[in-house]
């Protein structure tokens, strides 16, 4: 049985998770990308949304997660900026099969910190290599690890087979929702190391490449992240924009044109006719804050007869202009709460509603632990129970 309670947000204004919001208006018709995501980094709210779960190849977006996975090296302290990487062969063959390379020397000592500007800026598919074999010993087993982060954060129609993205006869595909979720978990697990997706340009063995992302000379609201282009997969482009401390992220992604040039316009465009959409048309706010007591819940047979339930993280929502006083929020908790009852785990549900609709089923967490209680309360409730 659940108990549910229902509360409006005049009345309580904190009991609101994140999810998808009725739009007040449509997002821009006369887009090309065949997929397209408008996703708040925040809230993890998806604003607005086209075909975003078809399986597509990822070409340069994969070294987003190439880059995931070194700056968790950076932060755990297995590796350091300043410490170098020897070049291998294989991976200045990479470099030299025509596509995207930073120039490194094969047998040379680069420096991670080199290495990481050079795929993130110059998108070196030499430097991906280089970088794989160094955290993992070979690209394949950098590969598995690029897999498993990828089912870690729960993108479901995401295959890599490489470190950088060039055409493979092994599946390689992702999504344009897989995309800006990896984007969005890059954003908030690694700041310190993000600041490199907002570099114009860097200059290597004296050779200066210009970062291919435009919207970096455009506006300065933008500071990253990556763009791709193979054949196959169109051109493509994953940006972020912040402005008032509100962040969006969107992809767009199998953008056809004639030449780079016009397929670097054409993704830049589409990006910001979607953030000039997003910006304009939603709101954010933080709604509850981490550690706060939301409701309690009865609990049968314990040291005590209540706990108090949340959410272990701040909670933000995205909404339309305007909109924000139309939220409601219900609660559903498990009638049949017996002890023990254990910190963090699920015991109820979290829905917030506008318009009559559910946008999110958030769950509720217990934020203590109630033990068993003694023989006595145990017999009690036994009964009570009963009735």
């Amino acid at each position: 049985m659940i108990h549910r309670l229902l509360l409006t947000l005049s009345c309580l204004a904190l009991l609101i998770p994140f999810a998808q919001a009725s739009l007040q208006v449509p997002p821009p018709s006369d887009m090309t990308a065949r997929n397209y995501v408008v996703m708040d980094h925040l809230s993890g709210m998806v604003l607005a949304e086209h075909d975003a779960d078809d399986r597509v190849e990822p070409a340069s977006l994969t070294k987003i997660m190439t880059a995931y996975l070194v700056f968790q090296e950076l932060n755990s302290g297995n590796m350091d900026l300043e410490e170098e990487v020897r070049v291998s062969e294989r991976a200045w063959r990479t470099g030299m099969s025509g596509a995207s390379r930073m120039y490194i020397e094969v047998n040379t000592r680069v420096t991670v910190e080199d290495l990481l500007r050079g795929m993130i800026i110059q998108s070196g598919n030499d430097a991906c290599v280089a970088l794989a074999e160094h955290v993992a010993g070979t690209e394949g087993a950098f590969v598995d690890l690029m897999n498993a982060q990828a089912r870690a954060l729960g993108m479901n129609n995401t295959q890599f087979s490489n470190s950088h993205g060039l055409p493979s006869e092994e599946a390689q595909y992702t999504s344009a929702r897989d995309m800006a979720r990896l984007a969005q978990a890059l954003i908030r697990d690694f700041p310190e190391y993000y600041r490199y997706y907002s570099e114009r340009s860097f200059t290597f063995n004296d050779i200066t490449q210009s970062n291919r992302n435009l919207l970096l000379w455009r506006d300065s609201h933008v500071d990253g992240l990556k763009t791709g282009w193979t054949q196959a997969a169109g051109y493509n482009l994953v940006s972020s924009r912040e402005q008032d401390g509100m962040r969006l992220i969107a992809v767009v992604m199998g953008i056809d044109a004639a030449n780079h040039q016009q397929g670097g316009i054409r993704r830049a465009n589409e990006s910001q006719a979607l953030y000039s959409w997003g910006f304009r048309q939603f709101e954010t706010h933080r709604l509850y804050q981490a550690g706060e007591v939301l409701t309690e819940a009865r609990v049968w047979k314990g040291e005590t007869e209540r706990v108090p339930m949340g959410v272990p993280d701040d909670l933000y929502v995205s909404v339309p202009r305007g909109r924000y006083n139309a939220l409601q929020a219900q609660i559903e908790l498990d009638a049949g709460m017996e002890a023990p009852v254990r910190e963090g785990e699920v015991y109820g549900e979290l829905q917030l509603i506008l318009d009559g609709e559910v946008l999110l089923r958030q769950p509720l967490v217990a934020m203590a632990t109630v033990e068993p209680g003694g023989i006595i309360r145990r017999l009690w409730d036994t009964v009570l129970q009963m009735f």
